[in-house]
């Protein structure tokens, strides 16, 4: 298994749309970092359910505040179509981490998982202050790992392909 460097993520991305949209500017050596995209799902009172909300509206100047010890989902902007042959690895960016994001590490995303926004795990780690969540903030980065192709990949056997949106757990 080997990770995917910038000019061969780019080239994926070019030629498949491994991730769409795709900029140039987010590229990394060994890494693309993903933007936040335009909904969450949070917790609300008297419901073990999460609601969707739209934060299409929301600024850098004007953001959700997710509260300290809040945990919610949240969406990449970005879509992915990984081959059979490539997996993937969501990391929380630095930044985010060391301003007290924290991720719940379940950003493994196997190879064939097609069609779909990355689903994040947030959670405010800070105990007296509220963080930021807007569209368009790199919270995280992609590594890519080129392996053989398994005999039954995730686009046979995965239950969350095609997800358009964020979601919820499908148990």
């Amino acid at each position: 298994m080997t990770v995917l460097v910038d000019w061969q993520i780019r080239a994926h991305c070019q030629e498949s749309q491994m991730i769409w949209p795709f900029s140039e500017e987010l590229l990394n050596p060994v890494s693309i970092d993903v933007v936040l995209g335009n909904h969450l799902m949070i917790e609300v009172m008297d419901s073990k359910d999460l609601i969707q909300i739209d934060i299409s509206n929301r600024t850098e100047e004007d953001p959700y505040m997710l509260l300290p010890q809040e945990f919610c989902l949240a969406e990449t902007m970005e879509t992915f179509n990984l081959p059979s042959n490539i997996s993937a690895q969501f990391v929380l960016k630095s930044s985010r981490a060391r301003e007290g994001y924290e991720n719940l590490l379940a950003g493994w995303c196997d190879a064939g998982w097609h069609g779909s926004k990355l689903t994040l795990e947030l959670v405010n780690a800070r105990r007296h202050w509220s963080l930021p969540l807007y569209p368009n903030l790199k919270i995280g980065q992609m590594v890519f790992f080129q392996h053989a192709a398994p005999l039954r990949d995730y686009s046979k056997t995965g239950r969350y392909n095609n997800d358009a949106t964020v979601m919820g757990s499908k148990g």
